[in-house]
């Protein structure tokens, strides 16, 4: 099977709430410059109805983690129309996470865009990351605004890092999670947020992704904004090679269609991709084929979960 994998990008930003039309069409603007493939927003101040109030010309899909009720931290992510078949959304009703779960490109993705308030912010991270540990794996990308640094290096100030950050770091490293930003510039001292209460510059908006997928080859740099106190991170993963176009061989055993629990959960996989995908603008071929390539990942996954297990 032969998988041209393109060129994604992804921006995530606290754009210190949206309810004014000047700060909508600003934000607005930035994102047709910057013209992500994803774009991810903190702290937007809207309701699940006035989400369509922030308008960007080729947006395709619009997730937000909050409900009806308007919430200071709610998550808002936008998926310009590009090949995203979804599978599973999860959220939380204070509007501090929502994860997508799906196809890109016959890839499985997952993306989990998160918020977390002032107090308690390490403490919340590492208990959210841990309850959706089994949700992700090395095609899974966090993107947050932690509301804390990971790093002396992500302060201006002299500030020691304390016991939660230390504790949240090394579950970051049992979960093998690494911070995206520091991996690429490990020596540079970079902020995304100002504090005027402080007067003190840091980083504490962070783009995290499992130590298997360094070697993608991406592009991570921070973008000046005129109209947040936040600065926005923006990932690009450039998945084509340059040798060519990536073949991907892989065969299926014939045990593991011995197994029955195998059959099931290659059976429940196939009926929650189509109670979420099909509808009367289904589109039978593309379907088919992208159940293929969702039974074809599921297989690859159960295959090397079996042979940890031996």
């Amino acid at each position: 099977m032969a998988i041209r994998r393109p060129h994604i990008s992804i921006i995530t930003l606290n754009v210190n709430e949206l309810n004014s039309p000047i700060n909508r069409h600003r934000v607005e603007e930035c994102m047709t410059k910057q013209n992500p493939t994803i774009c991810c927003l903190q702290k937007t101040h809207l309701s699940f109805k006035d989400k369509y109030r922030l308008k960007v010309k080729g947006w395709k899909m619009i997730f937000q983690a909050n409900g009806i009720q308007k919430k200071s931290g709610n998550s808002i992510t936008n998926i310009k129309k590009i090949d995203f078949e979804i599978e599973k959304v999860k959220k939380d009703t204070e509007g501090h996470f929502i994860m997508k779960k799906g196809i890109m490109h016959q890839e499985e993705a997952t993306l989990i865009n998160i918020y977390t308030l002032n107090q308690g912010a390490p403490k919340y991270t590492k208990q959210l990351l841990t309850e959706l540990k089994e949700e992700t794996d090395q095609n899974t990308i966090t993107v947050e605004d932690l509301n804390t640094s990971l790093s002396y290096m992500d302060r201006l100030s002299k500030q020691e890092i304390n016991e939660e950050i230390t504790s949240l770091n090394d579950t970051l490293d049992k979960l093998d999670i690494i911070d995206i930003y520091r991996a690429f510039h490990p020596k540079t001292a970079a902020f995304t947020f100002f504090s005027s209460a402080h007067v003190t510059f840091s980083r504490i908006d962070h783009l995290l992704e499992h130590r298997d997928s360094l070697n993608t080859p991406k592009r991570v740099e921070i973008i000046p904004t005129i109209f947040s106190d936040h600065n926005a991170l923006k990932l690009e993963i450039n998945c084509t090679k340059k040798a060519g176009r990536t073949i991907n061989t892989w065969r299926l055993k014939n045990m593991l269609l011995k197994s029955n629990w195998v059959r099931e959960e290659i059976k429940r996989k196939i009926e929650r991709y189509t109670e979420t995908n099909v509808n009367s603008n289904t589109i039978y071929q593309k379907f088919w084929d992208m159940v293929k390539a969702v039974i074809i990942r599921k297989f690859v996954s159960l295959q090397v979960y079996l042979q940890k297990q031996e």
